[in-house]
């Protein structure tokens, strides 16, 4: 096979190209701002969250859900569909330890002999390319351990913040608390991260089935190397040949070389062969091998990217099944709810409380006073004028209640909030009702009088009035 044949058909090389995809992404989706808002932005700094580009308080947290909906919803449904894609191809761990082992200590300072064999040991005699090996990544981790806190405390405020460590401290020990772990975790740990710490590997095993998608090896045209439960048909883990002899005198018809190119490449330490294991991360690197030597005999790689049933029955996998559809309507439920819930963003926030005093009489009962407490919030970039009305239920000015105080729109600079203390009057007879006291429901209509059709909230609350009677008492002191 021709290397440019070659390389189209590998998906080592299709995997790098995601992996360079995603960090440049990471790297560079901090630093971009629409409105001086970020894609994504958790800022507990400022107290704010920025979604999509759009900055929403911490009091409008009612997003989150829907984001870890969507966040666990798609981890089933692409484990359902994919398997343990998003392993091999997407999650840091795997990109980091591409980076460190196939890069850093073989293609640059080759210190491993090949990428093509993950199970051999570093040469001998490389202690000093080790530690500039750990220089290298260190650095990388301390850039992976920054990118990882610009999606809490933004870059512009990042920097700002550098200039005075000792103050912001606790930033700092994440940066480096984070970057420790790597240098661990890609340095010593390894592949063992998969296998026996993170947890997706033994969530992931419950939602696959005979049509997910994973690495699958041809046992009809390769040969059946392992034992199997005859009722299941899944492997025992042992053995059941040791060399091409012993698999060609069980079949003589079976393709595979045993030249073993599959185990030697595999980063966690499995033959593909088995069959499922929970160690696979569906890398696809033993497909790739695979490949490359059934390739210089003509012939497809025993290996493919495919479900157990498809290879079996000789088809396409079924990616349309109850399983995978179920998954994608909830997921697009909640996308479109996620979706819709921003976009009732409100640009301005009120909370209103009641004091103690249900109300109070003043001109002699010729006015009844109800005061509020209420907490006015600028979420926008620049700062505004508010001012507010008194509605009935249905949103029609209430004219029997008036605003006693505040008497004009106050100003509010951006991302600020203030208290007011309000003051809401009627010098009319609402009710006539002796036995007790009135509670009359009514809507503040809040907004910025510089934009009062976007920015505008209404808040419920209500407005008492007193037992006819003793309103008539308090008129006759």
């Amino acid at each position: 096979m021709k290397e440019k044949s070659f390389k189209k058909h590998i998906y080592r090389y299709k995997r790098y190209y995601v992996f360079i995809a995603l960090t440049i992404i990471a790297l560079v989706l901090p630093w971009i701002r629409i409105n001086g808002n970020h894609f994504f932005l958790l800022n507990f700094d400022h107290m704010k969250v920025h979604l999509f580009f759009v900055k929403f308080d911490m009091q409008e947290l009612y997003l989150m859900p829907f984001l870890l909906i969507m966040l666990f919803l798609g981890i089933f449904f692409m484990t359902t569909l994919g398997g343990r894609v998003w392993c091999g191809w997407v999650c840091p761990q795997t990109i980091f330890r591409v980076i460190y082992r196939d890069l850093i200590k073989t293609k640059l300072l080759h210190i491993r002999k090949s990428i093509q064999n993950k199970q051999a040991p570093d040469k001998p005699g490389t202690i000093g390319k080790q530690v500039v090996a750990i220089l290298i990544w260190t650095v990388l981790a301390l850039i992976a351990g920054a990118d990882f806190i610009w999606y809490f405390v933004p870059p512009e405020d990042f920097f700002k913040y550098l200039q005075n460590p000792s103050e912001h401290m606790v930033m700092l020990g994440f940066v480096l608390g984070i970057a420790a772990f790597l240098i661990y975790d890609i340095v010593r740990l390894k592949e063992d991260f998969c296998i026996y710490v993170c947890p997706y590997a033994r969530v992931q095993s419950v939602m696959y089935d005979e049509e997910t998608i994973q690495a699958v090896y041809d046992k009809a045209r390769g040969g059946q190397i392992y034992k199997e439960d005859e009722r299941t048909e899944v492997s025992i883990g042992e053995k059941l040949v040791h060399n091409k002899k012993e698999l060609l005198a069980m079949n003589p018809d079976a393709e595979c070389t045993y030249c073993e190119a599959c185990v030697r490449v595999c980063p966690t330490h499995i033959d593909i062969r088995e069959g499922t294991q929970l160690e696979c991360i569906n890398c696809l690197e033993c497909a790739d091998a695979c490949t490359k030597v059934m390739g210089a005999l003509g012939k497809p790689s025993l290996i493919e990217w495919n479900s157990i049933s498809a290879v079996k029955e000789h088809r396409r996998p079924k990616f349309l099944r109850f399983r995978t559809i179920a998954y994608g309507v909830a997921l697009t439920i909640a996308l479109i709810a996620l979706f819709w819930m921003s976009t009732t963003k409100e640009y301005m926030l009120l909370n209103i409380n009641r004091t103690a005093e249900l109300y109070s009489f003043e001109n002699h009962g010729k006015t009844v006073d109800n005061a509020y407490v209420m907490l006015f919030q600028n979420t926008e970039n620049k700062k505004h004028n508010y001012y507010f009305e008194v509605l009935k239920e249905d949103k029609t000015p209430f004219k029997e209640i008036y605003i006693k105080r505040p008497t004009k729109p106050f100003p509010l600079n951006a991302g600020k909030k203030v208290r007011k203390i309000v003051v809401l009057a009627t010098d009319k007879i609402l009710a006539k009702d002796s036995t007790k006291d009135t509670i009359i429901p009514i809507i503040i209509k809040a907004y910025a009088v510089d934009n009062p059709k976007k920015i505008v909230v209404y808040r419920k609350t209500i407005f008492a009035f007193p037992r006819y009677d003793y309103l008539q008492k308090a008129r006759k002191q």
